[in-house]
C-alpha cells in the first residue's frame, strides 16, 4: 500500500490509462490536460528593461509559458546607439512571439506587464509597427491589450498582475476573472452576511442538503487527496450542487485565488439565502473524516464503470 512507480512518457506518444473508477470531474480534467491551450482566454506578457520577457497563455488551471525571450541590452551610454538597437531587437522578438502564439479569435485579453515604462514603450512600438506592416491581428484587436504593472520579466510576476483589482475588473468576461470574482464575493459576504457564506466541508454539505448553494468554490488540491474517500465526497458534492442548479468553480492552487481559498479549508459556498442554524454544527468532524481509513470498497457504487482512455498527450 502506498507504493508508486514513476514512468517517463515522451511528448506525443499515445498510451492507455486505466483505473477501476472514473467520474466526470476527472474525465474533464484529463481532457483539459490533453488540450491545455484550448481553454486559454488570456494571453500575458511580462517584460523588463534588462531584455527578459515571457509570453504566456493563461487557463483556469495553469499558466502555459509559450516563449522565453532574453536579449542582452547594454546600459545606456552617451552617444551610443547600442542600447537603442538592442531594445528594438527585444521589442521585435516580443512582437513576433505574440503574433505567433496568440490566437485572437479565442483570446479575450492580452496583458502587457512590466516595471517602469517598458510596457508603454513596447505598446507604442507594437502600434507603430502593426500599422506600418498592416498586421491585422494587432490592428483589429488593439482594444484587447491591457497595460499593467509587474515587478519583473519573470513568469512569477503574473501573480502580482492577477492580484490587482483594477486589472481583474478589466477581465470580467474571462474564466479566470469569473473565478476570482466569485471568491471576492464570498469574502465580502463573510463580512456583510456570514450566515450566507459558509466554508468547510460539513457546513457546505449541510447547505447543499437544503439546496441552498448558489456558488460553490473548491480547490483542485482536494481532488488530489491521498484519501480515496475524501476525493469521493468532494466529487459527490460538486455533482450534487450542479444538479441543484448551483455554479461550481474549481480553483487551481497554482493561481493566487486557489491559494486564498486553500486558507479557508479549500471549499466554500455562497448561499441563496441565509442559514443561521448551520452555526450549531461543529465542522471539526471533517478532520476526523479525512484522516480515517475506510474498510469499505472505495469504488463500490461510487461512480461510473471503468473506462479506457486513449488520447494523444
Amino acid at each position: 500500500m502506498g507504493a508508486f512507480h514513476t514512468l517517463s512518457v515522451e511528448i506525443g506518444r499515445q498510451f492507455s490509462l486505466e483505473k477501476p473508477c472514473w467520474d466526470q470531474i476527472f474525465l474533464d480534467r484529463v481532457d483539459e490536460s490533453c488540450h491545455p491551450e484550448r481553454d486559454a482566454d488570456i494571453a500575458a506578457v511580462v517584460m523588463a528593461a534588462n531584455g527578459l520577457a515571457h509570453v504566456c497563455l493563461v487557463t483556469t488551471h495553469l499558466t502555459i509559458n509559450k516563449q522565453r525571450i532574453d536579449v542582452t541590452i547594454p546600459k545606456k551610454r552617451s552617444g551610443s546607439s547600442a542600447q537603442s538597437k538592442s531594445t528594438t531587437k527585444f521589442f521585435e522578438q516580443v512582437y513576433q512571439a505574440i503574433l505567433r502564439h496568440v490566437d485572437f479569435s479565442k483570446i479575450k485579453c492580452v496583458l502587457i506587464g512590466s516595471p517602469g515604462f517598458v510596457k508603454d514603450d513596447f505598446y507604442k512600438f507594437l502600434q507603430t509597427e502593426a500599422t506600418r506592416r498592416s498586421d491585422r491581428p494587432f490592428i483589429e484587436n488593439k482594444n484587447k491589450f491591457v497595460l499593467c504593472k509587474a515587478s519583473s520579466g519573470h513568469k512569477h510576476a503574473l501573480e502580482e498582475v492577477f492580484a490587482d483589482q483594477n486589472i481583474m475588473s478589466r477581465l470580467t468576461e474571462t474564466k479566470v476573472a469569473k473565478e476570482v470574482g466569485a471568491l471576492h464575493r464570498f469574502m465580502r459576504m463573510m463580512d456583510t452576511d456570514p450566515h450566507q457564506a459558509q466554508y468547510g466541508y460539513l457546513l457546505v454539505q449541510k447547505a447543499d442538503e437544503q439546496m441552498a448553494i448558489d456558488t460553490l468554490l473548491v480547490t483542485d488540491e482536494l481532488f488530489r487527496s491521498t484519501q480515496v474517500e475524501t476525493r469521493k465526497k468532494y466529487v459527490k458534492l460538486v455533482e450534487s450542487v450542479r444538479e441543484h442548479g448551483g455554479a461550481v468553480y474549481l480553483l487551481s492552487t497554482m493561481h493566487v485565488s486557489g491559494v486564498q481559498l486553500q486558507q479557508v479549508s479549500g471549499v466554500a459556498a455562497i448561499l441563496r439565502f441565509p442559514l443561521p442554524e448551520l452555526a450549531d454544527f461543529d465542522d471539526e468532524e471533517e478532520d476526523t473524516d479525512d484522516d480515517s481509513d475506510s474498510s469499505e470498497d472505495p469504488f463500490e457504487n461510487s461512480c461510473e464503470p471503468a473506462v479506457d482512455l486513449n488520447d494523444e498527450f
